[in-house]
């Protein structure tokens, strides 16, 4: 498939060549995945899907587009490049796009990521639903009489991508994936009714939890949502729980982009060196992680991937500069997008972090909200426990945190030993002292 994969690239590169890009850059992407849920102790879906696509970027005479398509077929993608091309000629002129220098693509490492599990190809049909069966089965059970539903699932597959640029990049990647999770839903007082989910992504089957052990979580958050309310409004020390703190510091992350920067709507642009939180917070970078999701040996542009120190104990060191916006910044550039992101975790558990908190709300997830990436001001509800002497001893709902990015960080006073394995961040609880929730 990978030299199937070059061959085709390499023919588009010169087909676009021919109908006069004076550059291209095409991406192809190749996936089969497999999906199963269950409801009621049943089959509810059960897909098996195969897909393959190229996206085709042009460059002619200052002008840039980017296309896609699906199907594969020469004699359609010469019809397909062709138009592309012509239709690219009549966009307005953006000087500053353009494929990359070359020197960009250099000092890319050759290493085995281990982002392919060999044991997906012999994975069959029996295991699929043994491994969903007893996802439900164990969520069920754990929830008990207080079960109004609950679906379970599971989605495995396997993906190849191949990138070629017309001045000399070329790079392949490929990787597994499995996914189990369930969801369930309630019955609580009254017309109450809870729902919450537990959910693993991990590339190798091994690396995921027992089947047993993702619906019980699912069960466990659903009932420790029984009985929430909303509290009076109080300063109080807050922990944000490990699976959910991308959500809120996605906020700041955007900030640190290129886009963001250059249309000035970034609170962190002349930040550069400067104290944007607690000297608890350091975020790197790491590309070469690896099994990790978000590990690579390029972006998206096929910038060499490098490891970086994006904030350390709390001093912002870099931002996410794309080739395109490093030209209109007059920037270096970096790379467009994170890659696998992590922040040293510390030594003590959440459970250990509580009782020496006293009072205090374990956040364990978020509801709506927004935050402004030209001001940094955030505004968003949460859920949780609210606990006592290291006890949960309230679920809350209906409350919300509004603060400034740039004030609620440098409250950060302790990182716990929990990063989240599950995801392309690997970010540990985190814990913010002074943080008005706002209830009745």
């Amino acid at each position: 498939m990978k030299q199937d994969m070059h061959d085709l690239a390499a023919w588009g590169i010169k087909e676009a060549k021919s109908a006069g890009a004076g550059a291209c850059r095409i991406r192809i992407d190749s996936e089969r995945s497999v999906e199963i849920g269950y409801r009621d102790r049943k089959p509810e879906t059960i897909k098996e899907a195969a897909t393959k696509g190229l996206g085709l970027e042009i460059f002619v005479d200052g002008r840039y587009s980017s296309m896609s398509t699906s199907d594969l077929r020469k004699d359609a993608l010469k019809d397909f490049i062709g138009r592309a091309v012509a239709q690219t000629k009549l966009l307005a002129e953006d000087p500053f796009r353009t494929l990359p220098d070359p020197k960009s693509y250099e000092g890319r490492r050759e290493i085995d990521l281990e982002q392919v599990d060999p044991a997906h190809r012999s994975l069959t049909p029996e295991d699929r639903h043994a491994f969903v069966k007893s996802i439900e089965a164990s969520c069920l059970a754990a929830g008990g009489d207080k079960v109004i539903s609950v679906t379970a699932g599971s989605t495995d597959g396997h993906g190849e991508q191949l990138m070629m640029a017309s001045n000399g990049f070329e790079g392949y990647s490929e990787v597994t994936y499995f996914v189990g999770s369930a969801s369930m839903t309630g019955k609580d007082e009254g017309d109450r009714r809870p729902a919450e989910y537990g959910v693993a992504v991990a590339l190798k089957r091994k690396d995921l939890p027992k089947p047993e052990e993702i619906g019980a979580d699912a069960a466990r958050r659903t009932l420790a949502l029984f009985g929430a309310k909303k509290l009076k409004t109080e300063t109080l020390p807050v922990i944000i729980e490990n699976r959910v703190v991308s959500r809120f510091g996605g906020g700041f992350l955007q900030a640190m982009f290129g886009r963001s920067i250059q249309q000035r709507q970034s609170f962190l642009a002349d930040k550069k060196g400067q104290k944007v939180a607690s000297d608890k917070l350091t975020l790197i970078d790491d590309p070469f992680v690896k099994g990790a999701q978000g590990s690579r040996l390029f972006d998206g542009e096929g910038l060499a991937a490098k490891k970086r120190v994006m904030i350390e104990s709390g001093v912002l060191k870099e931002f996410y500069i794309d080739w395109y916006y490093g030209r209109k910044l007059g920037w270096e550039p970096t790379s467009g997008s994170p890659s696998t992101l992590i922040v040293p975790p510390g030594k003590r558990s959440v459970a250990e972090i509580m009782k020496d908190l006293g009072r205090g709300i374990l956040i364990t997830g978020f509801i709506g909200g927004n935050s402004n990436s030209t001001t940094g001001d955030t505004s968003i509800g949460i859920v949780g426990q609210l606990f006592e002497k290291g006890v949960p001893v309230q679920a809350v709902a209906e409350m919300n945190i509004a603060d400034n990015h740039l004030k609620i960080w440098q409250r950060l006073v302790e990182v716990a030993n929990d990063p989240y394995p599950y995801s392309s961040q690997m970010f540990p609880s985190l814990v913010f002292q002074e943080v008005v929730v706002s209830g009745v």
